[in-house]
């Protein structure tokens, strides 16, 4: 047992040192720098950090760096070590509505007071390779003029508020607390915070296919885009030792304010109700799914009935976390030789007693038909 263990760990220092060789590939190719992976590649970074559960660029570039661009695993890097920093405290909540607007589209009104920024997206190609990428002496990105929002920007689901068309958010108390999927491990029945906690830093895949189930007649949801936003929030701290708020700086974040339909019930007038997602980085794909799978989680709270496995909040919030996922698929590849070989005795028992029996099945009618 000890010279296979030994054996074994020479095994797994070589696969780290092939590892190392595969990551870096051909050494006459320049390696790749944090700096291009977090400018060039930032739809990969914000997914790693939201998934990650930690707002840092850098970081979220050198674990795409390190796992070779396997998300899933650079994430995984990302929250092992988020876990060694000390927390010293809580951020204020942010205040979206003081974003400074990179993009802001609304599918419900065409015309919004502040209008619509189209801002940088990929709605609007065409699905085409461009091969000019791929040829040495790329030309400069086109300089864009900058638009500094200075009015407003109301919310879409403040102008259906003004009518009463749509629930109203739920108060909360200033000294409410405020849970921490980070520091406790999830318990059900889930309340909101928590489950939004839990689905912004859900696989995007996995919650894209659950958002599609709830549009095709498994959430009971009929959606509608009300606003969508990408752009820059300040983060403020309140420091005790002050008495007062400092800024800490600011994050990207996109928002997504989904709108839904719902036929009233005896407490409540028919109405829309609301969907939301909020992710740091850009994540439009992630936050539009977030909002249809939060809108669909509160089946219950709005009397609904629930038939469809993204309205169990059980189910949604138990395997939408891709890092324990990876981690319960992949042990599979880790070494089962004990338990095998007891399924291995067993089955071979089990065959062996059901071609006993048959046999003896087989004698006895054979017994029958000499008669």
């Amino acid at each position: 047992m000890y010279v296979a263990v030994k054996g074994g760990e020479k095994a797994i220092r070589n696969a780290h040192k092939l590892m190392a060789r595969d990551r870096r590939g051909d050494t006459n190719v320049p390696s790749l720098s944090l700096k291009q992976i977090s400018e060039q590649l930032y739809l990969s970074v914000s997914r790693v950090m939201a998934e990650g559960s930690l707002y840092d660029v850098e970081l979220a570039a050198l674990g795409i760096k390190q796992s070779r661009g396997d998300l899933i695993e650079a994430a995984f890097l990302m929250r092992a070590y988020r876990t060694t920093l000390p927390r010293f405290g809580y951020s204020k909540p942010i205040d979206t509505a003081k974003m400074l607007i990179r993009r802001r589209i609304s599918a419900t009104y065409k015309d919004l007071p502040g209008g619509q920024l189209l801002g940088p997206t990929f709605d609007y190609t065409q699905r085409l390779l461009d091969f000019k990428l791929a040829a040495d002496g790329e030309a400069p990105a086109p300089e864009t003029q900058e638009f500094e929002k200075e009015e407003v920007m109301p919310r879409v689901t403040d102008l259906l508020n003004d009518e009463g068309l749509i629930e109203q958010d739920a108060p909360i108390a200033p000294d409410a607390p405020v849970g921490d999927l980070t520091r406790e491990p999830l318990t059900f029945p889930a309340e909101r915070d928590l489950r939004l906690q839990n689905l912004a830093r859900g696989d995007e895949g996995f919650l894209l296919a659950l958002g599609y189930s709830t549009q095709r007649g498994f959430g009971r949801t009929h959606p509608f885009a009300g606003e969508i936003r990408l752009g820059e929030v300040e983060v403020d701290f309140f420091m005790e030792e002050l008495g007062f708020e400092v800024p800490l700086g600011t994050m990207t974040v996109t928002e997504c304010q989904m709108i839904n339909q719902f036929k009233g019930s005896a407490s409540a007038p028919p109405q829309f109700t609301r969907g939301y997602g909020l992710v740091p980085g850009q994540g439009e794909r992630k936050v539009m799914a977030m909002a249809l799978v939060d809108r669909s989680l509160r089946a219950e709270e709005l009397g609904e009935e629930i038939d469809s496995p993204t309205q169990d909040q059980e189910f949604v919030l138990s395997h939408s976390d891709n890092v324990q996922a990876t981690g319960f698929v992949e042990h599979l590849k880790l070494p089962h030789y004990v338990d095998f070989q007891s399924e291995l005795e067993l089955i071979r028992k089990v065959r062996k007693e059901w071609q006993e029996k048959r046999n003896a099945a087989e004698q006895e009618l054979v017994a029958e038909a000499a008669q």
